[in-house]
């Protein structure tokens, strides 16, 4: 039953607070509902003024209506503890499958000070945090990362039962929040382009220098070498520096290649995304090669991020 109730209510939810990165919290947002603690409050309330009927007690009618103001106060102060809070996504940054994606929220104040407010993903988990008057607060809430390609945060739910625990003010908000999830690194045998051609003036035969493929051993440092090779073991131990030699197939412009690879697609991709984060932290130019897109032989930062994009989102539906 409550399984089918709930497409109902995420609908009817999505047209009460469509989603926005930006939110400010009024009175077609925010509910109130008594808690545990409230409904125990009404009962005794209740029972006081059954006594107050039978006994005539006049100290007993006052006692009850007394507690019942304050009731119903509460329900005033809770409501504006969180009436005016504007909520707001921040940025995110992207991870690998399996690691903690970091969202930044932030909550802000135009007017008065907002107290023990909860947020969180589910009831369950819920962090508290303290907006002053007029002040600002960053929050930073942790989802899993279980699949690659784009991550869409669930409806945030933020609440108080200030200051009486009586009632909870909520509401469910969706902040637009995505984050692009990338393969989990997979090492393994780098996946070269069959058939790459090599330059006219060598044969393609392995040469020693700054290549990427068979680790060679170590050399002295020289003037010009990239720091990134650095033996620093061998530094600390008062060997002087050293340089980490590779050797490479130097006639080849470097492509790695998804049809180079065995296994279904997430292992394919796990492993070419260990080799776009490997090759780039060598800075060695290279290009990717999927089904459906093909880079340019590049390095740097924007090439590595370009790639793993297209790592992500392969055969994900836009």
């Amino acid at each position: 039953m409550i399984e089918q109730f709930k497409p109902r209510w995420q609908r009817w939810l999505v047209r009460r607070i469509p989603p926005a990165s930006r939110i400010e919290l009024n009175h077609r947002r925010i509910f109130i509902m008594p808690t545990r603690v409230g409904g125990t409050y009404a009962l005794v309330l209740f029972l006081m003024l059954l006594v107050a009927i039978n006994y005539q007690s006049s100290l007993a009618y006052a006692l009850t209506f007394l507690l019942m103001s304050v009731g119903l106060l509460a329900i005033l102060h809770t409501y504006r503890n969180l009436s005016g809070l504007v909520l707001s996504a921040g940025a995110a940054r992207s991870v690998f499958v399996g690691e903690p994606v970091q969202l930044r929220l932030r909550l802000e104040s135009a007017g008065q000070a907002h107290q023990a407010i909860a947020l969180g993903w589910s009831i369950e988990q819920l962090q508290q945090a303290d907006v002053s008057a007029k002040g600002l607060t960053e929050v930073e809430m942790t989802l899993p990362a279980m699949r690659r390609g784009w991550l869409r945060a669930p409806r945030l739910r933020v609440e108080s039962v200030f200051p009486l625990s009586i009632l909870r003010a909520w509401s469910w908000l969706d902040l637009e929040q995505t984050v692009l999830i990338y393969p989990r690194p997979l090492a393994g045998t780098m996946p070269l382009l069959k058939g790459a051609q090599p330059h006219r003036e060598d044969e393609g035969q392995a040469t020693p220098g700054q290549g990427v493929d068979d680790y060679q051993g170590l050399r002295a440092y020289q003037p010009g070498d990239s720091r990134r090779r650095l033996h620093w073991k061998a530094y600390s131990r008062g060997q002087g520096l050293y340089i980490k030699d590779f050797a490479d197939l130097s006639g080849h412009d470097l492509c790695l290649d998804f049809m180079a690879l065995a296994g279904d697609i997430e292992e394919r991709l796990s492993r070419l995304s260990y080799w776009v984060l490997e090759l780039s932290h060598r800075q060695q130019p290279f290009a990717l090669r999927l089904p459906d897109f093909l880079s340019r032989v590049d390095s740097g930062d924007a090439h590595r991020e370009a790639c793993l994009r297209a790592l992500a989102l392969y055969g994900v539906r836009s």
